[in-house]
């Protein structure tokens, strides 16, 4: 009972207090859970290498995956020393934000990031604008955050917070309560491919599908869309 009583007292709305000590917590090194617009994210500083080798042990997910940043706009892509290759630029004005995830490219100039990964010689990560209010304000706090879903590597993504802390239990410091998710599916990841008639590799198809990315990327994805018209299925990652 008495490990139950912690585990309910690391649950906390999203509240000014709650948002200021989700701060301090990532500014320590430590886990928050979070709500997003697509499934709740387990997140810790991508700037902190032992936050994120932390990340990866608590949700026993193989260091060769990669871990998304989520960033509070667009504009953090040049401060991180990232920018998006052609047509991810593009995808992202329409797209972001919403449940897309290009993959971004490092500058020369390099990057603080711990959370970069190779992909044919270059270091590369997946970026991401979640659409979802409560997130907003929980990045605006915290600056951006390494996320990934919050659940064990390979199982059912969690849709509330008390999924997650059923999953993840007492190693994350506290679980932000936005209520149910509106999505049970992931983000779309995709990549620049300059071999692709479109411009395009889809890696992970999510909650906008493939074929709406491949005719954007033809300029002729349907005007306003942000990915909302498929919630079915569960995902995982």
């Amino acid at each position: 009972m008495a490990e139950n009583a912690t585990r309910q007292d690391r649950i906390r709305p999203i509240t000014e207090q709650t948002v200021a000590q989700a701060s301090r917590i990532v500014a320590g090194g430590g886990l928050i859970a979070v709500p997003t617009d697509t499934v709740y994210g387990v997140a810790c500083d991508p700037m902190n290498a032992d936050a994120v080798s932390k990340l990866f042990a608590v949700k026993r997910r193989p260091r060769a995956k990669s871990i998304q940043v989520l960033l509070p706009s667009l504009r953090w892509l040049g401060e991180l020393g990232l920018e998006l290759p052609h047509p991810l630029d593009t995808l992202a004005a329409g797209l972001l934000p919403g449940g897309f995830s290009p993959i971004a490219r490092v500058l020369a100039s390099g990057t603080p990031l711990a959370t970069v990964k190779k992909d044919e010689g270059r270091d590369t990560q997946a970026v991401r604008i979640p659409d979802c209010e409560p997130l907003s304000r929980i990045l605006a706090a915290t600056g951006p955050l390494a996320c990934t879903s919050a659940n064990l590597s390979g199982q059912t993504s969690a849709m509330t917070a008390q999924e997650a802390c059923d999953a993840l239990g007492d190693s994350v410091d506290l679980y932000l309560d936005g209520g149910p998710t509106a999505s049970t599916v992931a983000s779309t990841v995709v990549a620049a491919d300059p071999d692709d008639p479109q411009g395009v590799r889809v890696l992970r198809e999510g909650v906008i599908p493939a074929e709406l990315i491949r005719r954007y990327a033809a300029q002729a994805i349907p005007p306003g869309f942000r990915g909302g018209d498929r919630d079915e299925g569960s995902g995982t990652e």
